[in-house]
């Protein structure tokens, strides 16, 4: 079985649960081509009641024309076969006839007049009825291909959030945007709609068929010449945009990726002046995008002239064959005008259905990539029989942890380190040297490549995950806030909190005060990613997240590295407030805020070199005492002088303002 058809049958098990609309929308379309149909088949009537001149009595009744016997009539002359086959077109001329009479019969009057005016009346609620089925399918189609897309939405969405940490670290969001908005757009077009217009213009195409085969079976054989080629036409098309499709929506991808990184990092694109080299970048991907597009629409363009050029053709080389009886008769007859506006009504659905391919074609290419996420499996998941977790007892243990995020570059090597209930156990050294990814293994975001982590005794791995994270907090150096109101974000931390209880924890982390402060308080809307609140305000709502999820082990990674003087001590003091009485794991640069630790670990190269007391690591000398007498001489530097002068009162304050200078110069 092609590729593609696998593909598209995966795609329309989206249509299940939506089911009944479809059909029902399948029903109307049948009768919208019905009545399509029964429109053009009035051209009859019309002729012989407006243009023939006939008696009322002669309506629906009279001589065979020329061409209906030069094309269409004769007697059965050769063997069982030919009668068998002229016995199957007579029944269907007598088919034909009988319908014919009963319309007549239904619209003929008293008189010419009368029967015009039935005739109009016909005339009227056919094409009523025509519309008011286009209007049923076409809503209901609408219904179906939104509830699809939003299904599609939603399940790419929820599978994203259940892939582990390394998949975004080597996906671009810009990418995944893309993915969840334009590609399923595109596979609009593949899905409920294109099916509705598949099967609308199918129904279309079928009834102006037999209208034609209505008109005159043997000129029906001559128009249906006319498929083959454009079905064949319309299959080549198809296969070229299909692979035309995945390569423009990479491109809008990364086009996607550079608008991304362009806002959300306008800061450092106006302090550094980079405005141009975005432009040029920016304009490079939409270029290359461009010219894609190009070539597809290029492509698709092809469908609808090929398609109504082989139409015509058709139809002029059945006017040239039948031209002369045409003219020995002095006008062509209803019958015959009925066939020509059949066959040229044909090219309608005909080019719709090539358009209609090319939707689909692009959807399938979109669909491949969107398959391509859904059937990512994350690397972290929970295991088949989890263990019940809800406390944290004893301890946390490190056995022989490795970790590399690529094959080959190990990241941490042998890591041997126990964290008891009720201890502060800080992580210091240079930067690179593996202290965040050693925090990142314990809520799983990864898991070990070699040795394991242990809790209470039992493996991580062998604990669900939400059990697992439930009873971690975590507040990093980048505080990460959601568009909402001041409340909403703090209540992630515990949503079924009460209003007393948000307030103390807002409390606990030096934060209710600017909060009251505020126009309206708790629900003051904060921006995207707290853009509205300072570097300080939105570290303080970080840690009263954490304080209200009341977990029983703490991970702080760099808290409060980026603030200034004032705000790092309003986070520490709530910082120290928090940690009272908890298991936590601080990560930090800033040695004077981890001196009260239970103890301190020295992380270097991806391997702890020291444990102990911050009294004990100064008295043992090695990379600890290095860092500590490297942040005094800053501290002496500040004292004399050497220091900026904005920067003085912050030295004092803290020794370690300059701490990548430390870490450059303990690392060599």
């Amino acid at each position: 079985m092609p590729h593609w058809i696998r593909l598209y049958g995966r795609l329309l098990r989206f249509l299940r649960p939506h089911l009944g609309p479809l059909l029902a929308a399948i029903v109307f379309m049948s009768g919208l081509a019905a009545f399509s149909s029964f429109s053009l088949a009035l051209i009859v009537p019309f002729t012989e009641i407006v243009l023939s001149g006939k008696s009322v009595d002669e309506l629906g009744r009279g001589p065979v024309g020329a061409v209906e016997q030069m094309l269409g009539g004769g007697a059965p002359t050769g063997g069982a076969t030919e009668q068998r086959a002229e016995g199957a077109i007579e029944r269907g001329l007598d088919l034909r006839a009988r319908l014919k009479e009963g319309f007549y019969d239904a619209i003929r009057g008293r008189d010419r007049i009368d029967t015009l005016r039935r005739f109009a009346l016909a005339l009227l609620l056919v094409f009523v009825l025509k519309n008011l089925f286009w209007y049923a399918q076409s809503y209901l189609i609408v219904r179906v291909e939104q509830n699809v897309i939003r299904d599609i939405r939603d399940r790419v969405f929820r599978h994203s959030q259940s892939l582990s940490l390394d998949y975004f670290s080597h996906s671009h969001s810009g990418t995944l945007i893309a993915k969840v908005t334009s590609d399923i757009d595109l596979i609009k077009g593949a899905i409920a709609n294109g099916i509705a217009d598949l099967l609308r213009q199918s129904l279309l195409l079928i009834a102006y068929l037999l209208t034609v085969l209505f008109a005159n079976w043997k000129l029906f054989l001559f128009a249906v010449l006319i498929l083959p080629p454009n079905l064949w036409l319309i299959a080549r098309l198809g296969q070229t945009l299909r692979r035309s499709t995945r390569v423009s929506q990479a491109k809008l991808g990364r086009l996607t990726a550079v608008m991304s990184e362009t806002f959300s990092g306008m800061r450092i694109v106006k302090a550094f002046s980079l405005e141009e080299e975005r432009a040029r970048r920016f304009s490079a991907e939409t270029q290359g995008y461009a010219r894609t597009m190009i070539k597809m629409t290029r492509t698709g363009s092809l469908a609808t002239p090929l398609t109504e050029i082989l139409g015509v053709l058709v139809a002029a080389v059945i006017l040239w064959f039948a031209g002369a009886a045409i003219a020995g008769e002095g006008g062509a007859s209803g019958g015959f005008l009925l066939f020509i506006v059949g066959m040229l009504s044909m090219m309608q659905p005909i080019k719709a259905l090539s358009q209609v391919n090319i939707k689909i074609q692009q959807g399938l290419g979109a669909a491949q990539r969107v398959f391509e996420l859904l059937d990512t499996r994350p690397s972290v998941e929970d295991p088949a029989s989890p263990v019940p977790l809800t406390r944290f007892e004893r301890e946390l243990r490190y056995e022989q942890v490795a970790f590399a995020y690529r094959e080959g570059v190990p990241v941490l090597r042998g890591i041997d380190l126990t964290v008891h209930r009720g201890e502060v156990v800080a992580l210091v050294g240079p930067s690179g040297g593996g202290k965040s990814t050693l925090v990142d293994l314990l809520p799983r975001f990864y898991d070990p490549t070699g040795g394991r982590i242990t809790l209470d005794g039992g493996d991580l791995r062998g604990y669900r995950l939400r059990d697992l994270r439930a009873l971690i907090g975590l507040v990093t150096q980048e505080t990460i806030l959601f568009e909402g109101t001041i409340g909403q974000n703090i209540l992630m931390g515990r949503p079924e909190a009460t209003q007393s209880e948000l307030e103390e924890a807002a409390r606990a982390a030096n934060a209710h005060d600017f909060i009251a402060q505020m126009p309206e308080g708790y629900d003051t809307w904060i921006g995207e990613r707290g853009s509205m609140l300072s570097g300080g305000q939105r570290q303080r709502l970080a840690i009263a997240r954490a304080i209200l999820k009341n977990p029983a082990i703490l991970i702080f990674d760099e808290a409060t590295s980026a603030l200034d003087s004032e705000s790092e001590a309003l986070v520490q003091e709530a910082i120290d407030r928090l940690l009272t009485g908890r298991t936590a794991i601080v990560i930090a640069h800033r040695l004077s805020t981890v001196r009260n630790a239970s103890r301190i670990a020295v992380v270097a190269d991806g391997a702890i070199v020291q444990v102990g007391r911050h009294e004990e690591l100064l008295a043992e000398g090695g990379l600890y005492r290095r860092l500590h007498e490297m942040q005094f001489r800053d501290r002496d530097e500040a004292d004399t002088g050497l220091t900026e002068p904005g920067n003085t009162d912050a030295a004092r304050t803290d020794p370690a303002r300059t701490e990548t200078a430390i870490e450059e110069q303990a690392a060599n």
